[in-house]
């Protein structure tokens, strides 16, 4: 009698992955008042995990911190292993930061500002154009790249925003609010794009839209004045609950 052949072993899952972002004891004070205290979480490679809390919880101060835009009063904040205070340089080669309404130059055309920030990450070259092309694609920009950005629409400057992000093909991304100011079809595009680039890039994304959380994110950091309260899968962060209640009970500071 013949035995059944065993069923074919999964691959296996590898013991560990690298973490990409690392947050270890952040506290940031402005003269008396705390943005956020003793703040501490790693990100792996490969994770999309969404960073949620109530308007003034501290969230931009992280993002700020991780990307060394700001010194820490304490702890440490890492790029793929490279602590930003000490050596932002390397860890800013592997990020891409997108704040909210991040600046622009407005007197510059799309095509201007590429070129700029191109030359401004050493690309040169046949790399150079191909690089700009393919952000201008993946970004829906070819109809405005002669326009002024001052001329255009907050969802174009969006795109333009997101397009320098991508440009030198970061490892690691940290996005503030990407789809602020977008019509419903263009935060469709940019989160089949978060989707796409999840696929083998770190991103952290702060948003307030909880049917992003859902579409785009596999883990929740939650932020509440100044603290963190929550950091897990998405589907334990929904608790068999509607995220937006959800959110609610874990704001100290939600309204009555």
């Amino acid at each position: 009698m013949s035995v059944p052949p065993s069923p074919k072993p999964a691959p296996a899952e590898p013991l560990t992955r690298r973490p990409m972002i690392e947050a270890e004891g952040l506290s940031k004070s402005f003269g008396d008042f705390v943005a956020i205290e003793n703040v501490s979480f790693k990100i792996h490679q490969g994770e999309v995990v969404a960073f949620l809390g109530p308007n003034g919880a501290g969230k931009s101060t992280t993002m700020r911190l991780l990307t060394g835009y700001l010194a820490p009063t304490a702890g440490v904040a890492r790029i793929a292993g490279h602590d930003m205070a000490t050596d932002r340089d390397a860890g800013s080669q592997l990020l891409g930061y997108l704040p909210e309404n991040g600046p622009l130059y407005a007197d510059m055309t799309p095509r201007a500002l590429l070129g700029f920030f191109a030359t401004a990450r050493g690309l040169a070259g046949s790399r150079r154009r191909e690089r700009i092309a393919q952000v201008v694609e993946q970004c829906a920009l070819a109809s405005v790249m002669a326009k002024p950005i001052s001329k255009l629409s907050r969802g174009y400057r969006q795109r333009v925003g997101m397009a320098h992000v991508l440009l030198h093909e970061p490892d690691v991304l940290i996005l503030d609010e990407p789809t602020a100011g977008l019509d419903p079809n263009q935060i469709h595009e940019v989160r089949e794009t978060i989707r796409r680039l999840g696929q083998n890039k770190t991103i952290l994304l702060s948003t307030h839209i909880m049917q992003e959380v859902e579409a785009m994110a596999d883990r929740v950091l939650f932020l509440d004045e100044g603290c963190l309260v929550f950091d897990g899968p998405i589907k334990e962060f929904a608790a068999d609950k509607p995220l937006d209640v959800r959110f609610r009970e874990l704001s100290a500071t939600a309204a009555d």
